[in-house]
């Protein structure tokens, strides 16, 4: 049993990283963060750096929280590896975080948190940053 994170890194992603910490401390599981790279790019800024992946593991051991994180370059989109790691992990729970973004973004690229959202299994969680 494990929570997976769909991470992206910046406020939304650190918002969301906060939350499933947490989530995964009450629950007592495990916690799969998946940081993934669309289209198997590795300067791809929507991958963690090993700075942010330390200070990920960091958070997860100060609230007693297992961590495994993966970072998939496989040429799939995010989504997909969100949904394949929640199957593989046998996750309860997958916390993805949202931002704002135009009508045309939306439409252009497409939304990776409302593919995830409308294809898992199991309950999603949406995570805003807070507002500043």
């Amino acid at each position: 049993m494990s929570i997976i994170l769909a991470y992206v890194p910046g406020p939304a992603g650190e918002a969301a990283l906060q939350f499933a910490i947490k989530e995964a401390s009450l629950h007592q599981t495990k916690l799969i963060v998946v940081n993934s790279s669309r289209g198997g790019a590795l300067g791809d800024p929507q991958l963690a750096s090993a700075e942010q992946l330390s200070a990920m593991r960091d958070l997860a051991e100060q609230a007693g929280v297992a961590i495994e994180i993966e970072q998939p370059i496989r040429n799939e989109d995010p989504d997909f590896e969100v949904l394949e790691a929640a199957q593989r992990h046998d996750a309860v729970l997958i916390v993805v975080a949202t931002r704002r973004r135009s009508t045309v973004g939306k439409f252009i690229l497409g939304s990776a948190a409302q593919r995830i959202i409308m294809e898992a299994d199991i309950p999603v969680v949406t995570v805003k940053p807070a507002r500043t």
